[in-house]
C-alpha cells in the first residue's frame, strides 16, 4: 500500500511482455484528440494509471500527492467503478514525475487548487471503462461467444446464459491483443456500485501499521542528513561564516554554502543541528531588515487610499452612494499565516553526474523535475521523483525550497543528502498566507437594500511570485477571487486590487486567497444586515435570488442549525456563505464567551454542494478538517514581524486547536447532478465570518481585525 518505486515506461513495457504478467491500459486525454492504435502498444502511451496482474491484483497508479485528502481512495475509485474491479483487489503506487501525469486543470503535474478529483473525473473513468470492454472482449474470444452476452462483475466476466466465469487475472494476456476500444459510454450514476459510497480509505491500514513512507523516513544507502542555517531576515545573504568550530562537532562530514544559507551535513540529524548551533554566521540583512508588522500595516492603510486596478465594475458604485439612505464604511485587516504542516519540510537527493533521485513529499512534481534538471545537469527525463506520502501540505509543499536545498548540498558533497527543517524553521523560513487589507464602502436605500458596494483589497501577490506572467496591468485575478465573485444582489459594484510586496515571501495557504476575501465579504455583508435592522440569514436569502446554489446551502445549513430557534444562555450563532474552487459551502457557528474573555465554538454546522460525490466520508472529512484549519487561524493564527524577523517558532506561539477546544461539527451534502467542484478548500472561508458574526450577535463587537483573540 506505500508508495513504491517509480513505475518508468520501460518498466510497463517490460511487465506487459512477460507471459502472463500483466495488462496494462492507458491513453491520452480526451482534449488531445488522439488515441492509441492497439492495447498492446499502450504501455508506453501517456496516462498509463492502471494495470492488472495476473494474481488478480489491480494497480492504480495515484497521479496526485496523498497529504490527507483521500485521493488515494478517491481517484481509484473513479477507475473502479468503471472497471467493475473487486475492491479488495485495488492496489496503489504514486506516479514518477512524467508528462502523462500532468493535471489538465493546471498544465504541470501538481496537486493543489483543489483539483485532484475534478480533473480525474472523467480520464480515470473512462480509463476503467476501456479496460473492461477488453476484458469483456477477451473473455468472449476465449468461450467463442458473442460479447453482448457477457458482463463484467466484481473482478470477473461472467457469460450470462452459461454462468461461466473468468476473473481479470486469468483474462490479462488475452485482453493486451484486444484492439483499444473508443469512446466507452460511461456508467450513469444510478448503477454506480462503488462510487458515491462510504469506500474505506486505502491509505489508513499503512499509516496505521507505520508501512506508509513519509519523506521523513526515507533512508538511501549511503545517505547523509543536513539542516541548514538560513538568514533570520528574509531576503538575508550569507556575508561570512567560520565552519571550524561546527566541523569540530562529532560527526559532521561538511559545511558548505548553498544559495540559501550554509548546510552542515552529518552522520545523524542531531549532529547535524549541534553543527548549526556551532557555526558562526555573518549576515547581509538586506531591505527587509527594517520591516515589521507595524510598518507593513501603516504601508496597508496608505495603499488603500490609492485606486488600484479594476477587477470587477458593475454600474455607478461611486455616484450611487452619495444619494443612499444609509452608508457604511469598514476596513478589514487579516495577518500573514503560516501552514504549520504536521510533518516539517524534508526532501532527500542525490545529484550523480549520470541522473538525480528526488524522494520529497511534494505537490509539485514538475517543478521538482525541473528543478533538479536544473541543478544537475542532466536531461529532465534523468531526474526521478519518489513522491511520499505528505504529513501535511496545504500549499506549503507546492514550494520547491526545500527541495532546492536538497539538491544543491547533494551536489556540493557528491552524496545522497536528506535535509530536514526543524518546526521553528518552518516557521521563521517559509512563505505565509498574504496579509491583507480591504476598504469597503457601501450604501442602503430606505428599505435596507444595497445600492452599492465598493471593495478595494491590499495585499501582496502570491502569483507575482510564483507564475508572474499572469500578473496583468496590476491584477492579480487570484487575489481577488470571492470579492469579484461575490454573490449578492447589488446593482453597483466596484472592486479593485493594489498589490503591494512588503518583502515577506508569501505562498498558498489552504483556500489561498479566499481565507481573507471570505472573512471580508461575508462579515461586512453581516454589517448591512445589521444597519438594515434584518436577520443576516434572511438578509443574505433576499439577495441571493440569482445564486441558487448559495441560496440551496444557505437554506440547508440554516435549517439543519436551527436557525432561529431559543439557544442555551450566553450563545450566538453566526451564518457565512461562500464559493470557493467551484463548490459552495454554508456554516453556521454557535459560539460563547467565557468570563475570561475567550470566545468558544460549540457547534458548527456545514452545508455543501460540490456536484457529483465520489465518497460522502471523504467529503465530511474534508469539511470538517478546512473547518479545523480555518477556525484555528481565526482564534489565535499570526504571523507576526519586528526587524524582519519571524517572531513565532511553535507550537507554543503559533497556536493549534486542541482536542478539547473542538467543536462539534455537522456535515450536509447537497444532492447535485450541477457542475463538480473541490473539497479540499471551500470548507475554510466561511468559518471566520461565522464565527465573528455570531460573537458580534453576542458582544456588540464588530470584530474586523484578525485572529479573534480575546473579548475582554
Amino acid at each position: 500500500m506505500s508508495a513504491a518505486p517509480e513505475i518508468t515506461r520501460r518498466d510497463f513495457l517490460d511487465a506487459a511482455s512477460v507471459a502472463g504478467a500483466g495488462l496494462v491500459i492507458g491513453f491520452h486525454l480526451p482534449a488531445t484528440g488522439r488515441g492509441r492504435p492497439a492495447a498492446v502498444a499502450a504501455p508506453f502511451a501517456p496516462n498509463a494509471w492502471l494495470r492488472i496482474n495476473s494474481d488478480e491484483s489491480i494497480l492504480v497508479v495515484v497521479d496526485r500527492s496523498e497529504m490527507g485528502q483521500g485521493v488515494t481512495t478517491s481517484l481509484p475509485m473513479l477507475l473502479a467503478e468503471e472497471l467493475e474491479a473487486d475492491w479488495s483487489k485495488i492496489r496503489i503506487e504514486f506516479a514518477p514525475a512524467d508528462k502523462a501525469y500532468v493535471n489538465p486543470m493546471f498544465g504541470m503535474q501538481g496537486t493543489g487548487g483543489s483539483t485532484s478529483v475534478r480533473a480525474a473525473y472523467t480520464p480515470l473513468r473512462k480509463a476503467g471503462a476501456a479496460a473492461r470492454e477488453m476484458l469483456l472482449s477477451a473473455a468472449a474470444e476465449t468461450w467463442g461467444v458473442e460479447k453482448s452476452t457477457c458482463r463484467a462483475e466484481q473482478g470477473a466476466v461472467i457469460h450470462t446464459p452459461s454462468n461461466r466465469r473468468l476473473t481479470y487475472g486469468t483474462l490479462v494476456v488475452k485482453a493486451a491483443t484486444v484492439p483499444l476500444p473508443h469512446d466507452v459510454p460511461l456508467k450513469e450514476p444510478k448503477d454506480w456500485k462503488i462510487l458515491g459510497t462510504r469506500v474505506k480509505r486505502l491509505d489508513s491500514p499503512p499509516k496505521v501499521d507505520g508501512s506508509a513512507q513519509f519523506g521523513i523516513d526515507v533512508k538511501a544507502p549511503g545517505m547523509l542528513v543536513a539542516v541548514i542555517a538560513r538568514s533570520p531576515v528574509f531576503g538575508g545573504k550569507v556575508q561570512s561564516f567560520d565552519a571550524a568550530k561546527a566541523k569540530a562537532v562529532p560527526g559532521v562530514k561538511h559545511v558548505v554554502q548553498i544559495s540559501t544559507g550554509v548546510a552542515i551535513v552529518a552522520d545523524g540529524y542531531w549532529s547535524a543541528k549541534k553543527g548549526r548551533d556551532a557555526l558562526t554566521v555573518t549576515w547581509d540583512e538586506g531591505p527587509t531588515a527594517s520591516a515589521s508588522s507595524v510598518t507593513i500595516s501603516q504601508l496597508f492603510s496608505q495603499k488603500a487610499e490609492q485606486t488600484g486596478a479594476v477587477a470587477r465594475h458593475d454600474g455607478d458604485a461611486q455616484g450611487a452612494l452619495p444619494g443612499a439612505a444609509t452608508k457604511l464604511d469598514a476596513a478589514y485587516e487579516l495577518p500573514f499565516l503560516a501552514h504549520a504542516t504536521m510533518e516539517p519540510m524534508n526532501c532527500t537527493a542525490h545529484v550523480r553526474p549520470d541522473g538525480v533521485d528526488i524522494w520529497a513529499p511534494t505537490q509539485f512534481q514538475t517543478g521538482a523535475q525541473g528543478l533538479g534538471a536544473g541543478i544537475g545537469g542532466v536531461p529532465p527525463e534523468k531526474v526521478k521523483v519518489h513522491t511520499t506520502y505528505l504529513g501535511g501540505g496545504f500549499g506549503r509543499r507546492f514550494e520547491l525550497d526545500f527541495i532546492k536545498e536538497a539538491l544543491e548540498t547533494s551536489k556540493a558533497t557528491g552524496a545522497p543528502v536528506k535535509v530536514v527543517w526543524s518546526r521553528e524553521d518552518d516557521i521563521r523560513n517559509a512563505q505565509y498566507r498574504p496579509a491583507s487589507y480591504h476598504r469597503f464602502q457601501a450604501g442602503l436605500d430606505a428599505s435596507g437594500q444595497p445600492v452599492a458596494w465598493t471593495h478595494r483589497v491590499v495585499a501582496p501577490s502570491i502569483m507575482a511570485r510564483v507564475f508572474p506572467d499572469t500578473v496583468k496591468n496590476g491584477l492579480d485575478q487570484e487575489a481577488v477571487e470571492g470579492g469579484v465573485g461575490m454573490p449578492y444582489a447589488v446593482p453597483n459594484v466596484h472592486v479593485d486590487y493594489v498589490l503591494t510586496d512588503t518583502g515577506i515571501p508569501v505562498g498558498f495557504w489552504r483556500s489561498v486567497n479566499n481565507s481573507y476575501n471570505g472573512f471580508a465579504v461575508e462579515t461586512f455583508i453581516d454589517e448591512l444586515a445589521h444597519a438594515a435592522k434584518k436577520d443576516p440569514y434572511e438578509y443574505r436569502r433576499d439577495l441571493l435570488g440569482k445564486a441558487p446554489r448559495h441560496l440551496g446551502v444557505l437554506n440547508l445549513a440554516a435549517s439543519k442549525a436551527g436557525w432561529g430557534t431559543p439557544l442555551p444562555a450566553g450563545r450566538a450563532r453566526g451564518i457565512a456563505v461562500y464559493k470557493a474552487f467551484e463548490s459552495f459551502v454554508a456554516e453556521v457557528a454557535e459560539v460563547s464567551v467565557g468570563s475570561d474573555g475567550a470566545p468558544r465554538v460549540h457547534r458548527v454546522v456545514c452545508a455543501v454542494d460540490c456536484g457529483p460525490v465520489v465518497n460522502p466520508d471523504i467529503v465530511e472529512a474534508q469539511m470538517q478538517s478546512a473547518i479545523v484549519y480555518g477556525l484555528t487561524a481565526a482564534l489565535w493564527g499570526e504571523i507576526t514581524i519586528d526587524k524582519g524577523r519571524v517572531q513565532q517558532s511553535n507550537f507554543h506561539d503559533y497556536r493549534m486547536l486542541r482536542l478539547a477546544e473542538m467543536p462539534v461539527v455537522e456535515v450536509h451534502i447537497v444532492p447535485s447532478t450541477d457542475a463538480q467542484g473541490g473539497v479540499g478548500e471551500p470548507g475554510t472561508p466561511p468559518i471566520a465570518p461565522a464565527v465573528c458574526n455570531a460573537l458580534f450577535v453576542l458582544t456588540g463587537k464588530r470584530i474586523r481585525k484578525l485572529p479573534i483573540g480575546k473579548m475582554a
